[in-house]
């Protein structure tokens, strides 16, 4: 009984997934919903209402409910389209960084050899140099702008897939359904799609939702030294530039998308974990 009680426990979602999930879904539905639910253009400027407190202070500004930054433009507006960006920055460089490092791991691992030796030095020379820094180089040497952010994670990030997923397989690659199917007359590469691949994706979802929150982590770090997008867009890192030089005249500014940045890093970590707590059969 106890053990039967035990496996109906793990087999529920744990509430920090559960937690992790509504505000990453919440966080979607905002990002793509912004045009609706935005109260005002972020990019609009009235230097009239500059620096006005959100709602719950005195001398808000009717139809500004989180108050405006130092050129009078909505915070909450702000935080609504920045949410977009760093949303296309998490989906489309996390999936880049997964197919890349997920596919070099996964050969380097089954097929080992020379291929195993060539990936993994890669990886080596490729891990010695600093991410961040790393990161800042290359959008400085390829321009700003979202495509730029998106390479420069995509290609110092991959790595981290690469050797989780090598790790994974080498693991699989021992295990007698392998050699069963090799025996039944499968090919190694349908062995490795039709067999090795599904045992080591669970391992491959749970590193790409870490590695969604650690994309929007450096879109924020390109955004607060201005390296990512123009000065004037909507992103998280940006309005946390801004906000740091009149964090006494107006914290709101500083608080508010530095709040959004941490909430939905967590998530992603979170989401990540409790996935991997669900799903991964050993801890099952």
């Amino acid at each position: 009984m106890a053990d039967a009680a035990l496996r109906r426990a793990r087999s529920r979602p744990a509430p920090r997934l559960w937690l992790a999930g509504g505000w990453l879904a919440a966080l979607v539905v905002a990002a793509l919903a912004a045009p609706l639910l935005a109260p005002h253009d972020p990019l609009y400027q009235d230097l009239f209402l500059t620096r006005m407190p959100p709602f719950f202070m005195t001398g808000a500004e009717p139809g500004y409910p989180l108050g405006t930054d130092s050129l009078g433009r909505d915070v909450l507006s702000r935080l609504l389209y920045g949410a977009r960006i760093a949303l296309i920055v998490a989906v489309v460089a996390g999936s880049a960084a997964c197919l890349i490092g997920a596919a070099l791991g996964l050969l380097a691992g089954y097929f080992g050899g020379w291929t195993d030796r060539i990936v993994s030095r890669i990886v080596d020379i490729w891990m010695a140099f600093p991410p961040v820094l790393f990161a800042i180089l290359l959008v400085a040497v390829l321009g700003t702008g979202l495509l730029s952010v998106v390479l420069a994670i995509a290609v110092i990030d991959w790595t981290r897939f690469c050797r989780v997923v090598r790790a994974e397989t080498m693991q699989q690659r021992v295990m007698e359904y392998v050699a069963s199917a090799e025996v039944a007359g499968y090919s190694r590469w349908r062995t490795l799609l039709a067999e090795v691949l599904p045992n080591v994706a669970p391992a491959i979802v749970v590193l790409f939702s870490l590695e969604m929150g650690i994309a929007v982590i450096v879109e924020a770090i390109l955004s607060f030294v201005n390296l990512s997008l123009s000065s004037d867009a909507p992103t998280w890192g940006g309005m946390i530039a801004e906000g740091r030089t009149a964090i006494h005249q107006a914290w709101w500014v500083l608080v508010f998308p530095l709040l959004a940045l941490f909430l939905t890093v967590l998530a992603f970590g979170q989401f990540g974990e409790g996935l991997k707590n669900r799903f991964d059969p050993v801890l099952r």
